[in-house]
């Protein structure tokens, strides 16, 4: 065995000591086309048990439809998506869930009337065994199932300390606090890869750094695998591991970010440099 197939079979260690582990999702040769127009041109790639991944890119350079390929929102036209060494095919949404897979939004997508403890809840549904009938009627098996999941809410609102807004309805809390909620929505789900459409997008300074606080949390203490779509570059070169460049629907690069940071088609796309 060679050593780039150990890797991608074993994983590595990064510089700060962390374990990688070997490919948990793998895209392959994925093509999405909307009518005439192709989002996405023929990129593969893939994501690594217990790393922080980033798909970076200007603006149009097809970033949120790989995302919600990786999703399982989309079909691509072309190509294979691969999870845990099988081939996945098409799923509805709550599939996706009990597959392991959850995600923030780049335009929040939270239930505003609802306490911020309601809105995490709903984050647990796909984990909850008892029916309809049993939990309308808040009783005997529902009755315990819905405490014991109430319970993990309770942490995971102390681990992103929102203690303080709990019975707050979200549609009253500031911008920085709904993503927070958000990213405790996601939580709750017990993902195996958390998915995270632009988390710092019109946040300060103040909540950009708590933000990245919270995600390096999640990816230590949970051992959550984390894939991410960001504009900041300075929060995409701390946090991740690996990054994957896109321009024009194509992959321009791919590596660590000191790789990609120094590769020449990745600072042609974003100095504006003119494509020949």
């Amino acid at each position: 065995m060679n050593a780039e197939t150990a890797m991608k079979t074993d994983g590595y260690t990064t510089a700060d000591g962390r374990r990688i582990g070997g490919v948990l999702m793998e895209m392959k040769n994925i093509t999405l086309r909307f009518g005439g127009v192709t989002a996405i041109k023929d990129i593969s790639f893939d994501i690594r048990d217990g790393e922080i991944r980033a798909i970076i890119g200007p603006n149009g350079a097809g970033k949120s439809s790989m995302l919600n390929i990786i999703s399982g929102f989309y079909v691509p036209s072309e190509g294979e998506v691969w999870f845990k060494g099988y081939r996945r095919g098409p799923m509805k949404p709550y599939q996706v869930a009990q597959l392991g897979i959850a995600r923030t939004f780049q335009n929040i997508a939270l239930f505003d009337g609802m306490s911020v403890l309601d809105n995490i809840m709903t984050g647990r549904l796909t984990l909850m065994k008892t029916g309809i009938l049993a939990q309308a009627m808040w009783w005997g098996a529902a009755q315990k199932e819905e405490s014991a999941h109430r319970e993990k809410v309770e942490k995971i609102i102390d681990f992103l300390e929102i203690q303080a807004i709990r019975k707050t309805p979200v549609g009253r809390l500031p911008y920085g606090l709904k993503k927070r909620v958000e990213l405790a929505r996601a939580l709750a789900a017990e993902p195996k890869i958390l998915l995270l459409d632009e988390p710092m997008a019109g946040m300060n300074v103040e909540e950009k750094e708590d933000m990245c606080r919270f995600i390096l949390d999640v990816n230590d203490e949970f051992g959550t695998t984390i894939c991410l779509i960001e504009h900041d570059m300075g929060v995409v070169m701390d946090l991740s591991d690996r990054v994957v460049v896109m321009d024009y629907g194509k992959k321009i690069g791919d590596g660590t970010p000191d790789e990609v940071r120094a590769n020449p088609e990745v600072i042609a796309a974003y100095l504006g440099v003119a494509h020949e």
